[in-house]
Order: C-alpha cells, then structure tokens, then sequence
C-alpha cells in the first residue's frame, strides 16, 4: 500500500436558481483507486475539513488493513441471516432456535414493553397501538459499525431485556462479524468492553465431600433410585446428557461411559451433544460401575422407545410382571420432583440444585490436583478457561492449603526431619 495515492481537489460549480440567477457551488472531492478493485472513487464534501477527516481516515485504514468498500457492504442484518445459515446442521436445532431469537435481539427492531409484551410481539405480531420500537443494528452497513454504536446497543439491551440476554447477544455479535471477517474481508471493530456488570451474586452452595459421601452412601443401599441421584455426583454430566443416555453407551468391558446424544425438553434425543468437546469419554469409577451394573437387570424397557440408562420407571406391579408405563423418556421435571429433590430431604440435607453436582465433580477433581485440562475434557468443556471460570469452587478449608504451602516451602532438610 505505499503507492497508494489520494488527493483533494477542489471545485467550482454554478448552478442556477429559481429567480433565475446563478449561485456559485464549492465542493471538494477525494480522488483516489479503491485498492481491492481498482475503481476510481470520488465522494464530496462541502468543506475542506470533512474531506481532510475522510482522507485521513481513508488512509488510516488502508494502512491499518481495515479498509473496505461501504458501497459493496452488507448490512448487520444480512451478516446475522448469512451466521445463521452457517450454523444451521453444525448445532443443535435447538439450539439454532435461541440463535434466532437473538438474531432478532440484534438485527432489530425491539418492542420497548414488559417481556409479555414482546413475547406477543416475536410470537403472534400483535403491538398496542401507542407501541414504541427501538432501531437495533440490523440496517447499519458493517463497515460502518463502531465500538461506540455497540455499546449503546448493549447498555439499551440491559436496560430492556436485562444482563444476561444483553451480554449473548453480544457474544452472538462477535461470532458473526468474525464470520464476517472471514467471508467478506469486513474488518470488525474492538468489541467494548466496559459495558458494566450484573450485580455480584453468591457463588452455588455446594454440598461438602461428607455430604457428598453421605448421598453415594444412600445411593448403594437404594436399588430403585439410588443410580439416578448418584449418576451426577460420579459422572459431571449434564442433565440432559444424563437422561440422553442409552445402555449402548454403557461399555462395561472397557469400563467408560460414552456421551453422544442429549435429551431435549420434550423427550425426544438428539444425536448431537451441547458442544462438540461435549461428546466424551468419562471413566467409570468401581462404585458407579456396580450402580450401573446393579440396575442393567432391573431397568425398565419399553420396545417402542430406546433403551434408556435412566428412563421413566412407571408404576410398579407384582413380580415378575413388568412396570407399567416404564421406559419411557423421564422429563427433567419429574427427574427433579422424584429422584432427585425427596433423598435431601430424607437425609437431612440441604438442597442444591441438579448443576450443582456437576460443579462439585470439577471442582473436587481439581481440588485432588488433577490438571484442569483433563478436567475440562472430562466436563465436556471446549475451553478451559470456563472450567477454571465458572465452575471451580473450594472444596477444602484454608488451614489444609495453607498447611500444603508449608509442606511445600519446607524444604528437604524439613521434610527428612
């Protein structure tokens, strides 16, 4: 780009009036040739100063590899609709569906209401007459998208919808202008980052390695249930990989557990995992392997459906006639009402969420010293930075670390003595 040449000339135009008269008309035009296409470009200003500012700025960019032709540029709208047809059969559909609604979030417009009313709005059409929409970013051509538009867009999303809608629209936003990057040669600008944070909210309360021993410990004496709540705890899965399981995945020889399918809300499978790092292998511990081996004899089947690890157990009848209604998809809902809610109550312990066993399986595994890599191929987590980010907690007191730093700044001579 060091032939690049541009200049400003300036000129003198007259144009007639309606009286009659003649007016004298300066403009000052930049010459220049697009450097991708070779095009002669002429755009005009009415003062020096605005021309001066677009050569600098026209300048900057060639020099910055930044520069590209707004007249050619898709809109922000048509990089949404071209990400979303390039995920389309690489997630989930699912998952392609809240894609969309974000998409939605970010192309615009957005019905200013309560979430009801936007619901009415994104579902059936239907506004209030003194309806009020917001432009989103959708009609902005993508050469002309600043880190300053981005902002505004963000803080009006928490504003309306909230943090957490704002905060993956803009993760969305990214992954589409780095697609286009890609496919276009549309250099993104920086993504901002000071866009505040949601207000600091405790951490998950997670259950102690006794109280975690405590639930395996019912689980081995409770041969109808005790697999169901114990899974979790032993394997870090998520729930819908946990209810997605299929006795095929189960190789007892080589003693580990395959993930390759989720369960969906309805109950129906999908042959496709969260991420791509979510299709694993997780090794089978002695106690899970004997729950799991335990309940292959027991577990009801129903021909019309797969041969779920943990399906709906129905309703039980005299031996040796078979549950009715078992085998079936079991829903997360009836998971939670049935399995896993009643055994802390039973126990006498607190109650933690479903996701909370797999954030005590990561972080006791990291707690043992194991390396967070592995901890975070055995999670399913593509990066581990999200391993270390979100789901590491202590699970050990300060005195036994402390006493671990001592151990380790001893020395020799004291670890002989």
């Amino acid at each position: 780009m060091n032939d690049f040449k541009i200049t400003i000339t300036r000129r003198e135009r007259r144009r007639p009036t309606a009286d009659g008269g003649k007016v004298k008309q300066v403009r000052y035009f930049l010459n220049y040739n697009d450097p991708k296409t070779g095009r002669r470009m002429q755009p005009s200003f009415e003062r020096r100063g605005d021309a001066e500012a677009a050569r600098n700025k026209v300048v900057a960019a060639i020099h910055g590899g930044t520069y590209n032709d707004r007249r050619g540029s898709p809109t922000i709208r048509m990089l949404v609709d071209h990400w979303l047809k390039f995920s389309a059969g690489r997630v989930k559909p699912s998952s392609l569906k809240g894609y969309e609604i974000v998409g939605d979030v970010i192309s615009g417009p957005l019905l200013v209401g309560t979430p009801r009313e936007r619901y009415a709005y994104s579902r059936y059409g239907e506004t209030a007459k003194d309806a009020v929409f917001e432009p989103m970013l959708g009609d902005i051509l993508a050469t002309d998208l600043t880190t300053s538009e981005i902002r505004m867009w963000h803080t009006l999303l928490k504003d309306q919808v909230g943090y957490y809608t704002a905060n993956r629209a803009k993760s969305v936003l990214k992954s589409v202008l780095a697609l286009g990057e890609e496919d276009f040669g549309i250099r993104p600008p920086s993504m901002p980052t000071l866009t505040g944070r949601r207000a600091s909210r405790p951490r998950k309360t997670i259950l102690t390695s006794d109280q975690i021993a405590t639930v395996l410990e019912a689980a081995q004496a409770d041969p109808e249930r005790g697999v169901y709540y114990a899974f979790p705890f032993l394997a870090g899965t998520r729930a819908s990989e946990q209810l997605g399981l299929l006795w095929e995945d189960v190789d007892f020889k080589v003693g580990v557990i395959r993930i390759r399918r989720v369960q969906e809300r309805d109950g129906s499978l999908c042959n496709m995992t969260k991420t791509a790092a979510g299709s694993r292998e997780i090794p089978m511990m002695p106690m899970l392997r004997k729950l799991l081996a335990d309940w292959h004899g027991r577990c009801p089947r129903d021909p019309e459906y797969p041969d779920r690890v943990f399906p709906s157990q129905g309703r039980p009848q005299p031996w040796p006639r078979p549950r009715i209604m078992g085998g079936r998809p079991l829903s997360y809902q009836n998971f939670r009402s049935r399995f896993w809610g009643p055994i802390f109550a039973e126990l006498g312990l607190p109650y933690v969420g479903l996701h909370t066993a797999r954030h005590s399986f990561i972080s006791t595994l990291q707690a043992q010293g194991v390396e967070v890599g592995l901890v975070a191929k055995l999670a399913g987590h593509a990066n581990p930075n999200v391993t270390l980010g979100h789901y590491t907690q202590a699970v050990r007191g300060g005195g036994e670390a402390v006493e671990l730093l001592q151990e380790a700044y001893s020395g020799p001579n004291a670890a002989a003595a």
